[in-house]
């Protein structure tokens, strides 16, 4: 299984971001699709997630700024970040849980927003 996250960069804050995250190599029914974020020295924090059902729920810190989707194939995953702060710099991991195998981590995207 290849997870390849895409879009990360540096933005202003107030500004906005679009990440990317494709999924090949899936045997099996995808579970969940989530954003993971690692700020420098801190451990890795769930951003946003979305159930098989299509649900979807976010850390306090975004619910409002962040949107997450997901394709109809569920073979790819997206984070629309909108009011970006300084705080939500880091590394943004793409993570899937995929049915019977557990859970695949992307390479991760680095997100900078200045002040």
């Amino acid at each position: 299984v290849q997870l390849q996250a895409s879009g990360g960069g540096l933005v202003q804050a107030g500004g906005s971001l679009r990440l990317s995250c494709s999924v090949t190599g899936i045997t099996f029914s995808v579970q969940a699709m989530s954003w993971y974020r690692q700020a420098p020295g801190k451990q890795r924090d769930l951003v946003a997630t979305v159930n098989r059902a299509g649900v979807p729920d976010y850390a306090d810190s975004v619910k409002g700024r962040f949107t997450i989707t997901t394709d109809d194939t569920r073979r790819k995953v997206f984070l629309q970040m909108n009011n970006v702060k300084p705080e939500d710099t880091g590394l943004y991991f793409c993570n899937i849980k995929e049915y019977l195998r557990g859970a695949h981590w992307g390479q991760g995207t680095q997100v900078t927003v200045s002040p």
